[in-house]
Formats: structure tokens, sequence, C-alpha cells
């Protein structure tokens, strides 16, 4: 949503509005900035409603103002702002939350108003709302599909504008399928690719042989086992996701992604020292163990349908490609003495999305440098990146691993 700050209409011409000291030390305090809208809620002059300049308006004219200009509104955003001013047992409201609410930004201040409002908030829900095109539609049903509570569910459905799509997790489909495609050309199979003597000659595999180039710990999701490796993995990919990405973001979806690829390949190299990795399962894990984990700490305020149904349905196709993983790993390989691809990838996803990925999910209102539950998490990850790359640089010679050539 474009931004734009509160401002007043007098006939035909516009004045931007005077802040107080009291509203700027109040956003100062909460690091954050005064934002804009292009919801357009024209307020009078602030000596009128503020005349101590303290930062505050009392609700009796907060909801006159509501009352006058709220057909200019959103009726998802209105509803919530008239449940902020009814919730005030001490008759004003602070300039700042009014603010954040009118442009989304994700505060402590903008936390507190929903979660005040949403205690007032009466009305149908967004589900029985009818009359919505195909596109409206969609966004009620990712909103169901990925937050627990009514409000966050009518914001984000008044606020989300397909600008920019869910591109991240549509980009890196494509460049998989892609990359899969070019290879079961030039491999002359598609099934069970790495059987094939050239598989592993790639520049993009990890293989212990080669940890010293870095890039393998993140370009190994291109690569794939075979079809059937590349069909699980794309389909829970993109139904989790997707719609994943069109709540939270490129930003912080990409982050999970990332997270659990690197934790991937750095499990694989200090657990399973002398196999492969293929496959974007490390990636694909912690999305789908995050949102998992989100649906059950959440269970009672989701309401996706079918939800258990298909809570077991993503455990089952999981557990298939997971076993499929441990299966390969140990079968005699094609091409002795490197064994096939390991499987410890997929748990090194999981870990990721049980800790950093739920937290990531479970904050939609708030950002995430706000959350010390995410610092902590954060900095558990990069301890364990860094004793993991220790581990590479020493522990191979110390342990004189016999690791097989590299292809």
């Amino acid at each position: 949503m474009e931004e734009s700050s509160p401002r007043m209409t007098g006939g035909t011409r516009e004045a931007p509005v005077n802040i107080s000291p009291a509203v700027a030390a109040h956003a100062e305090g909460e690091e954050i900035e005064v934002l804009e809208s292009t919801d357009v809620l024209p307020v009078a002059p602030e000596e009128v409603y503020d005349p101590e300049n303290s930062g505050f308006i009392s609700t009796e004219q907060f909801r006159d103002l509501l009352a006058t200009h709220g057909s200019e509104l959103d009726p998802h955003k209105l509803e919530v702002l008239l449940a902020l001013a009814d919730g005030n047992a001490d008759g004003k409201i602070c300039y700042q939350d009014f603010v954040n609410l009118m442009s989304n930004k994700r505060s402590n201040s903008f936390r507190r108003a929903i979660l005040q409002g949403s205690r007032q908030l009466k009305g149908c829900s967004l589900r029985d709302e009818v009359g919505l095109g195909l596109s409206q539609r969609l966004v009620r049903h990712v909103a169901y599909e990925t937050l627990p509570r009514e409000v966050d569910r009518k914001w984000y459905f008044d606020s989300y504008t397909y600008c920019p799509p869910p591109w991240f997790i549509l980009a890196i489909t494509i460049a998989e399928v892609a990359v899969f495609m070019y290879y079961g050309i030039q491999l002359d199979r598609l099934v069970l690719q790495v059987s094939s003597p050239s598989f592993l000659k790639s520049p993009l595999p990890y293989h212990p042989q080669l940890r010293s180039q870095a890039w393998r710990y993140f370009s190994y999701v291109f690569m794939h086992t075979g079809i059937e490796h590349l069909s699980l993995n794309m389909a829970m990919q993109l139904l989790v996701g997707v719609p994943l990405e069109m709540v939270h973001g490129a930003l912080r979806i990409g982050l999970i992604y990332v997270c659990g690829v690197l934790a991937g390949s750095l499990a694989v190299s200090v657990t399973d020292m002398m196999a492969p990795v293929v496959g974007s399962s490390g990636g694909v894990y912690a999305l789908v163990s995050a949102h998992l984990a989100n649906v059950v700490m959440n269970w009672s305020g989701m309401k996706c349908q079918f939800k258990l149904f298909r809570m077991a349905m993503a455990l089952v196709c999981m557990s298939v490609e997971f076993g499929r993983a441990v299966w390969l790993r140990f079968y005699p390989p094609a091409f002795p003495p490197c064994p096939n691809p390991s499987f410890v990838a997929h748990l090194g996803g999981v870990l990721v999305g049980l800790t950093l990925g739920v937290v990531v999910l479970q904050n939609y209102e708030q950002r995430l440098q706000e959350q010390s539950l995410f610092w902590i998490f954060f900095c558990v990850y990069t301890l364990f990146v860094l004793c993991a790359v220790f581990w590479n640089v020493f522990a191979y010679s110390l342990l004189d691993v016999r690791i097989p050539p590299a292809p």
C-alpha cells in the first residue's frame, strides 16, 4: 500500500498536519516514523483536537471525525478504528496509534491498537461477505489459510494489492524446474538422474570434496535426483510458499527459505560428512514446518477448511519424501565409493522452520527486529552457522575423514 500522512481538507485545498513534540517523542521512543496512507482521513487543525499539545485526542472528537469522514476509508479499517475508540476507557487516543493504523506500520503501538480494537470488534466475519470478485475471493482464501485472527484477516484483505506479487517462490520454482529440465535433456533421463555418471559433475550440487566452493551450500537446491523428487518438492513449495509470501512478503519468506537451505547443507557437512546434497528440501521443509507449527499453535483461531485432513496430508507428503530420501541414501550407489545424496538436509530445514520460521510467521502485525524471541533464535542460528564453518575447515583433517574423490 502506498503511504501518505493523514491530512486535512479545506475546500479544495489540502494542508499537512503539524506533528506535536509529544507525538514526535512518542514515535522516537518506539523507533518508528510517522507514515503515510492512501486512506485520507481529514482532520481539523491540531489546536482544535489537541489544544494542550499532548499528542492525544479525545475519543468523542475522534468518533465525530470518523462519523463525518468514515465513508472515505476501507470498511474493515473503519470498523477497527471505531472499536479502538470504543475500547479506550480513559477517553483519549494516542495520535501515533491512529497514524500506525492508517499506514499498516508494524510497530508496538500498531499491535496494541489492533489488539485493543479486536477485543471490541463486532460485525460479520470476512467469510460472510458476498459479491466479491475472483481476485478478492483469492485474497480472502489466503487470509483464512494463514492468519489466526479475524481482525488481521480483515486488515490484510483491505491492504493487499497484488503489488508486488509473490515473486520469490515463483522465481525459485521456475529456476528449479528449468535447471532440472536442462539436465534431464543433457543426461537423457528424468527419473533417478542421480544414477547418471555426469550428475555430480555439475557446478551446482554440494560435494564434501568441493566444500571450499561456498556457493554450493546454496546452489544445490537447483538439482534434484529425479522427477519424483522434484514433483513433491515443487507441490509443497507452491501450495504453502505462495500463500505465505502473499501475506508475509518476499523478505520474510525468503529469509526462512534461505536459512533452511543453508542449514540443510551445513547439517549434512557436520553429520553425514561423506555424502553430497541435492534438492530444495531444506528450504521447503523450513516453510512447511513453520506453517504447520503456526497452525497447531493457533488451532482454534485458524479457520481454514478441513485443516485436520490437510495437515495430515501435508505430513504424509513430507514423510513420503523423507522416506524416499532415506531409502536413496542407503541404496547401493551407482558409482562407489561416492554415496548417494544425504537426507539430513530435510532435518536441518525442519529445525529452522520450528524455531526461526515460527517466530516470523507468528508476528504478522509487528516488526521482527522488535521481537526478542526472533533475535534469540537468529543468534542461535548464526552460532550454528559459525560452528559448522569451523567444523568444515578443521574437522575433516583432524578426524582424518576419507572423503570420496570429486566427480
